[in-house]
């Protein structure tokens, strides 16, 4: 075979696999660009919790990351380097970090121009206050499985510490959400003499998604009864395992017990709560970084029709029903009633577009919106709550809008008060791991 048949033979399909690589690679950073532009448009690229930073220097652009984030077009390849192209879509999985074969991924917090509060708390989860700990959301882990994971590690270093002399209890674990639950079941699994308190029911925020929403993907181990191995699993599904372990294991947890204070004694703590004061060698903070929720603060606010989260859409079939914010929460709150329900909605948002929500939640709102389903009401805000109306100001006028129920999706506050009374030092967080 001569050297042109050769050449021929090998360069031509060399030839049609390079083309077709780099056909792709351009679609693919078309995508990416298109994503990025589309989150800066809609005023959503700023990462809401932990998220990661890739280093240009060390990224191959492999694309490794790209593939394994669970949240899909969360990452992109721009100019054959990964970046973040939908900060407000990540969650904090940390897979890409470890799909990177080349180290060029950190997970940090906050960013440049937006800080996020967070405690000060060291490798072993321990705060500046010795015996004081604090896990899961609060310290910045959003994510369900991470959650459940540093509530099992920060129990594993609680074990390791001396039992105050005349303390009731070895741990008290404030809040049963993911951290707090997991916790429970390793203070159980470890022998330790503890107790948690929760302000509201298992399941912490958790409990309180809206109905059906699928709350993990991947695999999550619980002390003591292994790792739940299924695909998708709902809200529904995941609190009803969660329940049947309670019941199951007696974990000790008080509910309807919001803590109100946190004071060191000596060589143990005293926490307040609305059952008493009762004492322990070490705390174990996992409460959720929302705390309690925003109020309004407007005239008729206590009425028993207002509400700060809806779980069940269905309960509020055939009524009046007032949705208040500009969030994902709230935006996900109308479209269930108006799809789910006959419910008249309405959605009442101080700003002039939904620029701190989801591109697909804000479809869904418009699309319920231009069919009649659901009255859309920006640039108004809440003034006042009666029996059977709400009075709603408008830059043109105030209006009253027939009402029975009112659901605040407002977030929520820090415990920054709680917290700080304490002696737990906060810092606050511009990109830094």
């Amino acid at each position: 075979m001569d050297l042109g048949v050769e050449v021929l033979w090998y360069g031509v399909p060399l030839a049609l696999v390079v083309g077709g690589y780099a056909l792709s690679r351009k679609r693919i950073e078309r995508r990416s660009l298109a994503l990025k532009a589309a989150a800066v448009e809609a005023g959503l690229d700023e990462p809401p919790t932990l998220h990661p930073v890739i280093d240009p220097m060390k990224c191959i652009g492999c694309g490794a990351c790209t593939r394994a984030c669970p949240e899909g077009d969360v990452l992109g390849l721009i100019k054959g380097k990964a970046e973040l192209v939908t900060p407000s879509e990540c969650i904090g999985h940390g897979a890409c970090r470890a799909a990177c074969p080349v180290g060029a991924i950190t997970l940090v917090f906050g960013t440049a121009r937006r800080g996020i509060d967070l405690p000060q708390v060291g490798p072993d989860f321990q705060t500046n206050v010795p015996g004081l700990f604090v896990a899961g959301e609060l310290g910045g882990m959003g994510l369900i499985r991470n959650a459940v994971e540093q509530g099992r590690q920060a129990v594993d270093e609680i074990a390791k510490r001396p039992r105050a002399r005349g303390a009731e209890y070895d741990l008290i674990i404030v809040g049963a959400g993911p951290a707090g639950f997991s916790a429970s079941l390793a203070a159980r699994h470890k022998g330790l003499n503890a107790i948690t308190l929760e302000q509201d029911i298992l399941g912490g925020a958790v409990a309180h998604y809206p109905r059906g929403k699928l709350v993990m993907s991947s695999p999550a181990k619980l002390p003591g009864f292994g790792a739940i191995t299924r695909g998708d699993i709902s809200k529904e599904d995941l609190l009803r395992y969660w329940n049947d372990l309670a019941a199951k294991t007696r974990l000790p947890v008080a509910y309807e017990e919001r803590v109100d204070a946190i004071e060191r004694d000596g060589a143990m703590f005293r926490v307040t709560s609305r059952g008493g004061v009762r004492t322990a060698s070490s705390v174990l903070l996992s409460v959720g970084r929302r705390g309690s929720p925003r109020r309004l603060g407007v005239p008729g606010e206590d009425l028993s029709k207002v509400v700060y989260r809806m779980i069940d859409p269905r309960q509020y079939a055939g009524r009046n029903v007032l949705v208040v914010g500009g969030g994902d929460s709230a935006l996900e709150a109308a479209a269930s009633l108006a799809e789910e329900t006959d419910a008249v909605v309405t959605l009442s948002y101080r700003g002039t577009a939904f620029q701190r929500s989801k591109p697909r939640n804000r479809e869904r709102v418009d699309a319920l919106a231009g069919r009649g389903r659901l009255d859309l009401r920006l640039n108004s805000e809440v003034a006042a709550i009666e029996p059977d109306r709400v009075i709603l100001d408008r830059a043109e006028a105030r209006e009253a809008v027939a009402n029975d129920i009112v659901v605040v999706c407002a977030g929520g506050v820090l415990p920054t008060a709680l917290l700080t009374a304490a002696g737990i030092r906060m810092e606050t967080k511009f990109g830094a791991a």
